[in-house]
């Protein structure tokens, strides 16, 4: 067994089987109604006070290691989790659709295409063939009014705080906006533990970028979690969108805004409470109808009240309104702010223009936005459609222009990489695409640490731990995206990518292709930008690994700069100081052996990678840049290529590292579902762990199973996912099936990961032991 130190028993919690149910590949005979699992919700997620024969009523109690006694907490099962099924359906056209004459709206291109998720209806909160938690929508306003809290959309809530950066998003900078809209949305992004999806589209470049819009033709569009969590860890906000159209939108319009103050309260109260509730940060609204004149009377109001709602329950949310209706109630785009719909500028945070502007245009919303223009986002459609200026890799000469006017951006559809020149070589052509942005997209810098990441995208081809590949074959989860560098460009001498080939940590590593020109030494690639006071002394890792012939030819180490200040000084300097502030890390070859058991990973290095470890004591500064040097090892008068794969940076404030790691606690179960097979002496069981850890503190939890047995044994821990928040949900765990009266163990761990990505021992990690028996055993129906 694997061993946690300092444990040797932990309280039996008994859970008698009950009826169950065929396992999708076994198709096995049951007694009863002939209904295949794959073709039903769970019995939890169709309702009902009477639960299911298949369905383990039983509250389970677990410790973490080092506790005496229960861990506590945890609910009984609830039979009746019941949740609403979703409509996904398509949405009809309407008379002013694509190809009447219209112009563009934030998702013309999903009408053309199909709506609603891909893969069809379920469960709101549950996939029904598999019982995987997903992320949903609402249709209608009878859904929205009668939305309320409920826990099993636990797994939709957002575990990932906004990061802060500079500027802040109120500086009066000129903003990018993204607007997401991909053939309906809810496609693999709706799977929130992820998803065995082989090239997936992701997006990375968020230093790039201020806000992102997750957009589709639903009533209200609730961003996808794993959108949130990877914007969140990045520093981008993320809003929803709630829309109206056609005539379906001319009724609901009718019911909520020619309604009065009560009403339209009651929409904006419920918009507000669901971003809160599942932590994004406001709203795009786009109301593509026409209006009465009870309507639009009430709509600068319905928006007042929204917007402030949004801010009084969301620090630092958002309401941006997209130009569509004017103030008489008419539907017209008017590709700028004017006096026809400025009334809806003054009641929110922003405008999102329409596509098929002119530079006169630009000139004119210049004017009449006055000090707000920042708050004037012009739209460019990717997919260049109309009378449009750009589009496609032609994009910059929108951008261009929209900046020379110091007015904010939105770019929508960014996706016409990924749909139009397809899936294969995604990662290049979106590389080419932002990289020809890069120019009029001015960046962000990260100022809180510690800053550690490993650069995936929460995607790849396999799952890489420790340098070593932990499991083959394609996953895409978003949730698990990394901080992402500035994808720093050099024409002709520097080019950075992606690489899925090979990794330290999760699916891709960072790959820097280079040149070292004759009669220069090194090139500096600049990885981030920082604005943070430095504390007193630093402690740095890299993790890299050379490639090619020459790779003996470079040394690669990092470069931390600072702010021009006279004051700035290095504590125990090694070397005369450089202009411009640069500092040069010490490298520690064995870390000082107070700090060894925390400094473990400076011997991390294996299977080819290399591990660096640094110190570095600032008095007085502030951090500017983090750069990876590559230098010769001796001088050459020849031009030199490289390519170097990095897996892992941290930079870490040495203070903050000496307190102990808090512990995983009070693991819980529930939610069981048992069925038959795989194989005749198998049974699968799905359930949902919870447990308590303190918030911020972990990047993510690994969930593994020590595996379920019926005599005494070991087996090696395998991992079974990873969790952004303190719930998880194992799905299709292949357990022994037990015979009358022998009971059987499950053992399940839950090792946090924290945000310096330190290791935590394991008598730190939760640990839940489940026992089962089969019918006739003995036990008690309520499973104690």
């Amino acid at each position: 067994m694997y061993p946690i130190p300092g444990h040797t028993s932990y309280p039996s919690i008994h859970v008698p089987l009950r009826e169950t149910r065929p396992h999708p590949r076994t198709h096995a005979p049951v007694p009863g109604p002939a209904v295949h699992p794959r073709t039903r919700p769970a019995p939890w997620l169709a309702g009902g006070a009477g639960g299911d024969a298949g369905l383990a009523r039983a509250e389970l109690r677990g410790r973490a290691p080092g506790k005496a006694g229960p861990g506590g907490g945890g609910a009984a099962v609830s039979a009746a989790a019941a949740a609403a099924a979703a409509p996904w359906r398509r949405r009809r056209r309407g008379p002013g659709g694509v190809g009447r004459g219209r112009e563009p709206t934030p998702g013309q291109r999903s009408r053309r295409r199909r709506s609603g998720p891909g893969g069809g209806g379920g469960a709101r909160y549950f996939d029904t063939k598999t019982t995987e938690p997903i992320s949903f929508f609402l249709s209608g306003l009878e859904e929205l009014l009668a939305w309320q809290p409920n826990s099993n959309d636990d797994f939709n809530i957002s575990a990932v705080p906004l990061a802060k950066r500079q500027p802040p998003l109120h500086s009066r900078r000129p903003r990018t906006l993204v607007c997401h809209d991909m053939r309906g949305g809810y496609l693999e992004d709706r799977f929130i533990q992820g998803s065995a999806t082989r090239n997936p589209y992701v997006f990375y470049h968020w230093r790039y970028i201020d806000i992102f819009v997750y957009f589709s033709h639903h009533t209200v569009t609730i961003p996808p979690v794993v959108w949130t969590n990877a914007a969140h860890r990045n520093g981008v906000p993320v809003l929803g969108t709630f829309i109206t159209e056609w005539t379906d939108g001319e009724k609901m319009c009718e019911a909520f805004l020619a309604g009065g103050e009560e009403a339209f309260g009651a929409v904006a109260e419920q918009l507000a409470r669901i971003a809160q509730h599942y932590r994004f940060d406001g709203w795009l609204v786009n109301i593509e109808n026409t209006l009465s004149a009870a309507a639009v009377g009430n709509l600068p109001p319905f928006l007042r009240d929204l917007t402030a709602r949004v801010h009084s329950a969301v620090p630092g949310g958002l309401v941006i309104w997209y130009d569509s209706v004017l103030q008489d109630g008419t539907l017209r785009w008017q590709n700028e702010l004017n006096k026809d719909n400025r009334v809806f500028f003054d009641a929110c945070d922003g405008l999102f223009t329409n596509y098929n502007w002119k530079e006169k245009q630009l000139e004119h919303t210049l004017r009449l936005a006055g000090p707000r223009h920042a708050d004037v986002y012009v739209g460019v459609d990717v997919f260049a459609r109309g009378d449009v200026i750009g589009g496609g890799f032609d994009t910059d000469k929108s951008l261009r222009l929209i900046r020379q006017h110091s007015l904010s951006a939105a770019i929508f559809a960014p996706g016409w990489v990924y749909e139009h020149l397809g899936e294969e070589n995604f990662l290049q052509n979106e590389d080419r695409f932002w990289g020809l942005l890069a120019e009029y997209l001015p960046t962000h810098s990260i100022c809180t640490l510690p800053l550690a990441t490993s650069f995936s995208l929460g995607m790849g081809t396999s799952r890489f731990l420790d340098g070593k590949d932990e499991e083959s074959g394609p996953w895409y989860d978003l949730s698990m995206q990394e901080i992402q560098p500035l994808y720093p460009e050099h024409q002709g001498r520097l080019s950075t990518s992606c690489c899925l080939q090979d990794a330290w940590c999760g699916g891709s590593s960072l790959r820097l292709q280079g040149t070292i020109p004759p009669g220069e030494e090194r090139m500096a690639v600049r990885l981030f930008s920082l604005q943070m006071p430095a504390p007193p002394k630093l402690f740095l890792t890299l993790l890299y690994k050379l490639e090619g012939p020459q790779s003996d030819d470079f040394v690669v180490a990092l470069e931390v700069t600072t702010w021009d200040s006279g004051t700035c000084l290095e504590g125990n300097p090694t070397s005369l100081p450089e202009p411009n502030g640069r500092y040069h890390p010490r490298f520690l070859p064995a870390p000082p052996p107070g700090l060894a058991k925390l400094l473990a990973a400076c011997h991390r290095g294996s299977h080819g990678w290399t591990s660096r470890c640094y110190e570095l004591e600032l008095q007085d500064c502030s951090l500017r840049d983090l750069s990876v040097i590559v230098s010769r090892q001796q001088p050459s008068p020849q031009e030199t290529s490289f390519t170097c794969l990095l897996g892992e940076v941290r930079v870490l404030d040495t203070a903050s590292m000496a307190a102990a790691p808090p512990q995983v606690l009070s693991v819980t179960a529930s939610q069981l579902w048992w069925q038959e097979g795989p194989e005749p002496e198998e049974l699968s069981l799905s359930l949902t762990l919870r447990w308590s850890f303190p918030p911020g503190r972990a990047r993510c939890f690994r969930v593994l199973s020590q595996g379920a047995r019926c005599r005494r044994g070991q087996t090696a821990p395998q991992l079974l996912g990873l969790a952004q928040g303190c719930l998880f949900r194992a799905v299709g765990l292949p357990v022994p099936r037990p015979t009358p009266g022998q009971s059987c163990r499950l053992e399940l761990l839950v090792e946090p990961v924290l945000r310096d990505e330190l290791p935590v021992d394991p008598d730190r990690w939760g640990r839940l032991v489940l026992v089962y028996s089969s019918p006739g055993s003995g036990t008690s129906s309520d499973g104690h």
